[in-house]
């Protein structure tokens, strides 16, 4: 099996397109009035804007505030510095490093939802470090 999309909810697919296409470095692909794709090594990190779409906006679809998307880069520190001009809502103060060995931080995107930029050299699998 192999995990293909992720759906994270918008509230506004023509900025989440300028947002995730700035920070992602890749303009994506518009593949429905409400819905732009990024492919991220095979995996799809789908924005959808329900509304645009002409689907249910009420009740407002929005992840768990733990429910993060993680996103491996080779530039962490690029992303760490574009993401604080780009709308976010919420950025770490600082990239960390976890016990686990990763180098990362978390942010939210303008629409809340809960993203974190992962240094693709220190990605955990589950193996032993």
């Amino acid at each position: 099996m192999k995990l293909y999309r992720v759906i994270l909810p918008v509230g506004d697919i023509d900025a989440a397109e300028k947002f995730y296409s700035t920070i992602l470095g890749m303009p994506g692909q518009r593949i429905s009035p409400g819905r732009h794709y990024f492919d991220l090594d095979g995996t799809i990190l789908a924005c959808y804007d329900p509304k645009a779409d002409d689907g249910e906006i009420e009740p407002v679809w929005k992840p768990h505030p733990k429910q993060y998307v993680y996103i491996a880069t080779e530039q962490l520190d690029h992303v760490f510095d574009i993401i604080k001009t780009q709308g976010a809502t919420h950025v770490d103060d600082e990239i960390k490093r976890m016990p686990w060995g990763e180098r990362m931080f978390y942010a939210n995107d303008p629409w809340d939802s809960p993203i974190c930029f992962v240094d693709s050299k220190t990605l955990f699998t589950g193996h032993k470090i």
